[in-house]
């Protein structure tokens, strides 16, 4: 947990205190208190006056908690930081055959998709190796990974991709793709990638050619099997002609790291006769193949704008093993002695923010409303701002904004952090006034019935926009 108290670095106007007539009928309309809503927006040119409305509560922030794990990475590790991949060998290569192991080095490359790993393994056998006498050895030690809670999905459902904790060798976020489709009056089921640990048990039912729904009647129940491999009964209807798919996560990491290379590999005409095992890099061991993530400016676009919690959480423990200590203990606790440093440095504390795997996806991370809005006022005077705001999601465009605000004068106009649990909605980034002034903008409700609770947001980034210089955030 990392907690720390901050100066704040204001402008010397008279603050409001009151909410946006808007946003007061919102809250009415759906409810909700206006207790249960934190907002504070700053403005960063102009003549604004800023607005705080308990904005010095201790909230969770859910998936808003991203902009302080990707703005520390970004003025920490830089723009153009990578991530590497890399397969050794223990033993001489000839023919084709490396007579020896075959390791795999995971280098906590939060997008080591399929593409990327089918690239690796075709540079695999462009160095002369097509069959491997031994075993596939997985490097899994770049991270020394925390003893954390395990979150608890709210639907009972621990196969959402969402939930996928983070790995030294994360391979294609840990994802299986499942296809329906119905050819001819037959339905088929495909898993991609193919491992052979997933097994099918087809049920689903045959229907004559009908119109498509937009969600098929195809559901997926994984049930685990006694050698450790998944067997996923699919039931359900699909007429001719139509197709649907969905995405769940069936296995341990090493498990679908290691069938997936398999699957990868036999595809690609290659052998491994060993077995699957966990083991280090040793001493000596030749280099056949090495893979380099994309930038983090990449990086941290995938995170902000499609809020990935797995990705979020694989950055912050690469924050940590960059610049673990012995004193440390782990690389949680390592990226948050980082962070503290950072914002020590930077002149800003916050005795709210409590950090826990800074990706959101938590009941006990904590920040307020201004502390994290004082955080964008000092990302905008960043010199990596252009690739920090360039990250979030643009209202009515794209990421987790694309369907919001539309027709609204905000559409285009505000880069958003959505934020979302059970009992948390929130927004966060910066949006521009009437004028065409920016402010950084902070909305953090956490009530136990949150329901309507996007369209109050909204309304905080309608209200400003609204907004001429001269003329206060509570105007209505």
């Amino acid at each position: 947990m990392l907690a720390l108290s901050i100066p704040l670095s204001l402008p010397a106007v008279a603050a409001n205190q009151e909410l946006p007539r808007r946003v007061e009928q919102a809250l009415k309309a759906n409810k909700i208190s206006s207790e249960s809503l934190s907002v504070a927006m700053l403005p960063l040119n102009g003549s604004g006056a800023p607005t705080f409305v308990n904005a010095d509560v201790s909230v969770n922030p859910a998936s808003t908690m991203k902009l302080v794990t990707t703005y520390a990475a970004l003025e920490l590790l830089g723009p153009d930081h990578k991530w590497t991949t890399e397969f050794y060998a223990d033993g001489p290569v000839k023919n084709g055959v490396l007579d020896g192991d075959l390791y795999l080095k995971g280098g906590g490359d939060p997008k080591l998709n399929m593409e990327k790993l089918w690239l690796l393994l075709r540079d695999l056998r462009a160095n002369g190796v097509r069959e491997v006498t031994g075993d596939l050895v997985l490097d899994r030690g770049h991270f020394i990974k925390p003893d954390l809670p395990v979150f608890k999905d709210d639907g009972g459902d621990q196969n959402k991709p969402f939930l996928v904790g983070p790995d030294s060798l994360l391979v294609n976020l840990k994802v299986v793709r499942f296809i329906a489709r119905n050819d001819g009056g037959k339905v088929s089921i495909v898993a991609e990638p193919p491992i052979d640990t997933i097994r099918i048990d087809n049920r689903v039912q045959a229907l004559p050619r009908a119109k498509c729904p937009g969600w098929p009647d195809v559901r997926y129940n994984p049930i685990a099997n006694a050698d450790g491999g998944v067997t996923v009964v699919v039931t359900g209807k699909l007429a001719q002609g139509c197709s649907g798919q969905t995405y769940l996560s069936l296995l341990d990491h090493p498990s679908y790291a290691a069938g997936t290379v398999r699957a990868l590999w036999k595809e690609l005409g290659g052998t491994i006769r060993g077995e699957d095992r966990m083991g280090d890099v040793p001493k000596g061991a030749q280099l056949l193949a090495r893979a380099y993530s994309p930038d983090l400016v990449e990086i941290i676009r995938d995170i902000n704008k499609y809020s990935n919690n797995t990705m979020a959480r694989q950055l912050f423990l690469s924050l940590g093993a960059e610049f673990r200590n012995e004193a440390d203990g782990d690389d949680s606790k390592a990226a948050q002695r980082v962070i503290r440093q950072w914002l020590a440095k930077k002149g800003i504390t916050a005795p709210h923010l409590v950090i826990e795997n800074g990706s959101g996806l938590s009941r006990d991370e904590r920040v307020s409303a201004r502390e994290l809005a004082v955080l964008l006022q000092a990302a905008w005077q960043s010199p990596y701002a252009a690739e920090f705001i360039s990250s979030l999601p643009l209202a009515a465009i794209d990421g987790t904004m694309r369907k919001r605000l539309r027709n609204t004068p905000v559409a285009g106009k505000a880069h958003i952090k959505t934020g979302t649990l059970n009992t948390v909605r929130a927004i966060a980034g910066y949006s521009r006034d009437g004028n065409g002034n920016t402010w950084a903008v902070v909305a953090i409700l956490n009530d136990p019935r949150p329901w309507g609770a996007s369209s109050i947001l909204d309304q905080v980034l309608v209200s400003l926009s609204g907004q001429t210089p001269g003329t206060t955030t509570a105007q209505r």
